[in-house]
């Protein structure tokens, strides 16, 4: 981003943090993602080259670090964001998020937030599968869990323990706390299969956005 020629700490952080995709990131790395490819899966229509030089540049202001084993990580100043992006979900949250647009309901992006949020600690093992078709876009997924949760483009073989059937406003809506799964649940916009203590498990394990609390309050 040019300077805008202004001794202003405000306009210092813009020519910094402007740049299209440069708050994405910060978000990807406050709330957990540290490796490349994680960042570009979470960010669909951001290309590799983009990436590499909005990291670059955020290395170069040392708000962010590679580690030697290749993940990135924020340092200090970029913790010291957590305050300013999450101020902006407030604030967007408040003011601009109304319904969405066809064209923000990505599916794969969503069952990739999705799946990073499960808590996998108390899922009965050895593995746990949970199969999402969705009632308005052609495209299936399966979400497999074990040490960890994976999520699957095509079908990987395994018993379905868990069928998640929903549109994608509505798993949208749930996942970014407007709804709980519950609620989702009982309004009908969201049905699970399965059995009892499997759905239950889901119930427990299902973890909403790491802003679903700032849009739930806003909502409410």
């Amino acid at each position: 981003m040019a300077s805008y020629g202004q001794y202003c700490p405000i306009s210092r952080s813009a020519e910094l943090l402007g740049d299209r995709w440069t708050l994405h990131i910060i978000r990807d790395l406050l709330t957990g993602t540290s490796r490349f490819n994680e960042l570009i899966r979470g960010n669909p229509g951001l290309s590799r080259a983009l990436l590499t030089r909005r990291l670059r540049q955020l290395q170069l202001a040392e708000v962010v670090e590679r580690a030697p084993d290749g993940t990135y990580h924020l340092t200090a100043a970029g913790r010291d964001l957590e305050p300013v992006v999450f101020g902006l979900a407030t604030w967007g949250a408040r003011w601009m998020f109304g319904a969405p647009a066809v064209d923000e309901l990505d599916p794969d992006l969503l069952l990739w937030w999705l799946h990073r949020q499960i808590d996998t600690t108390n899922i009965p093992g050895p593995r746990f599968t949970v199969y999402v078709p969705f009632s308005d876009h052609p495209k299936r997924y399966w979400i497999v869990i074990d040490e960890a949760a994976s999520l699957c483009l095509a079908d990987p073989g395994f018993e379905i323990d868990v069928t998640l059937r929903t549109d994608r406003a509505a798993l949208y809506e749930t996942y970014l706390g407007r709804r709980s799964l519950a609620d989702a649940q009982r309004a009908g916009s969201v049905t699970l299969n399965g059995s009892q203590a499997a759905v239950r498990a889901f119930f427990d394990a299902f973890g909403q956005s790491p802003v679903a609390a700032i849009v739930h309050d806003e909502a409410s």
